[in-house]
């Protein structure tokens, strides 16, 4: 398998992320599946073929150890995607100033570790995406969600820099806001209330294949009930 083209997605579940492995499995593309739990994600390896690997990617020598990983058993990496995401709720003075410095670790500073990690051989190849997922929280913030937001603004203007810096060298950064709940896959297609995870999905895969004259930084979707 050394020289198989793949896609790496990070913070792997049963969602958002599941839809993607099947999308870009869908186009023959190898998948890498990371995750803290990577036991929780044997159906969806059994359906895609793909490779599970253990990944805190908060860490920087989890995410270390991953890439090392993922450069003996794969080839090229045509694209990464950061999907992680940690949240805690509550007023200004209430909340819990060691659940933020978890949700700033696990949203954005693990962003820019992954990032980093997957722009080096990129920058070699000179060709590859790097995506992250990002919410309506990164553009405006909302009572009691201070650590989300704070987390989602740093990972938009991680993913603005990295698009501006890496572009010229062939890499195709995109930020996708995700404004609106995601439906599971036992709630029925037609809830216009909620996003489709296999219709956001499609969106990472045709912002992956733009043209380079016509590459997007960033992509916005939400349901088609949802206020903004």
């Amino acid at each position: 398998m050394a020289d198989t083209p793949y896609a790496l997605i990070v913070g792997a579940g049963s969602g958002l992320s599941a839809s993607l492995a099947r999308r870009f499995a869908a186009e023959g593309t190898s998948i890498a599946l990371a995750a803290r739990d990577p036991n929780k994600l044997a159906a969806l390896v059994e359906e895609t073929g793909a490779r599970a690997y253990a990944c805190d990617a908060s860490q920087a020598d989890d995410v270390a150890m991953l890439f090392e990983k993922l450069s003996n058993d794969f080839g090229t990496l045509e694209v990464a995607v950061y999907n992680p995401s940690f949240r805690t709720r509550g007023p200004i003075t209430d909340i819990d100033p060691a659940d933020v410095e978890r949700a700033l670790a696990v949203t954005v500073f693990g962003a820019f570790l992954v990032g980093q990690a997957a722009a080096r051989p990129m920058i070699a190849q000179g060709h590859g995406s790097i995506f992250f997922t990002g919410a309506s929280a990164g553009v405006k913030g909302y009572p009691q969600s201070a650590s989300f937001a704070m987390g989602k603004f740093g990972l938009r203007g991680l993913a603005q820099s990295m698009a501006r810096e890496l572009a010229p060298q062939g890499i195709h950064v995109a930020h996708f806001v995700i404004d609106g709940g995601i439906r599971g896959r036992d709630v029925e297609p037609g809830n216009d209330k909620m996003l489709d995870p296999d219709a956001i999905a499609e969106s990472y895969y045709q912002t992956h294949i733009q043209h380079r004259s016509a590459w997007s930084w960033e992509i916005e979707v939400r349901p088609w009930l949802e206020n903004f």
